[in-house]
């Protein structure tokens, strides 16, 4: 039995097509433990200047502070535990959701999930694969346009996740014609992919 994280992030609830492409791979893995984080439906706080300081503590944290930390011990304890990170990333303005990237922020935390050695940053986060899904309104894959993917990489990487996969719909707001065929080979993707 494999230990699935999937991560939310659209804004568009019950019409977003990157969660509903997630729900049709989760649907197949019914025998496997799976935590489904919402993140636009209950976001992980934007960092600011009080909240930055529970991510390096140097002396008594504020209530406020306790309750960040506490959170993001959770959601890097899910990460670890994970064998297989799902991200439903639709792309927005050339980029990830706010929500999603609130969720790194709350991961990302040195002596955590990385460290600095003498050759540069050494991911602590083992053993975790990742599954990308990402649903775009144009087409951008391996265009000069698609920041999303590389930054993706770039963030799971520095948490030590190199095992990454990427499922692509796009072309959705292109028509009907566009967008079915990206739907199907997305679903048939996902359906062949194995933990």
């Amino acid at each position: 039995m494999a230990k699935i994280l999937a991560l939310k992030s659209s804004v568009l609830g019950e019409y977003s097509q990157s969660s509903k492409l997630v729900d049709e791979f989760l649907s197949q893995h019914k025998d496997d433990e799976v935590i489904v984080r919402d993140l636009a439906a209950n976001p992980v706080p934007v960092l600011d200047g009080e909240l930055v300081g529970m991510l390096r503590p140097s002396g008594e944290l504020s209530a406020r502070q306790q309750e960040a930390k506490e959170l993001s011990d959770t959601l890097i304890k899910e990460a670890k535990e994970a064998d297989l990170l799902v991200l439903a990333a639709p792309m927005y303005n050339f980029a990830i959701p706010t929500q999603l990237k609130t969720w790194f922020d709350f991961v990302a935390r040195a002596g955590e999930t990385f460290k600095y050695t003498e050759s540069g940053a050494v991911g602590l986060i083992e053993n975790t694969k990742a599954l990308i899904v990402t649903t775009r309104g144009g087409i951008h894959q391996e265009g000069g346009s698609d920041f999303e993917i590389p930054y993706l990489k770039t963030l799971l990487g520095f948490l030590g996740i190199s095992e990454v996969e990427v499922v692509y719909a796009q072309g959705l707001a292109m028509g009907e014609e566009v967008a079915k065929p990206q739907l199907d080979e997305a679903v048939a993707k996902l359906s062949s992919y194995q933990i």
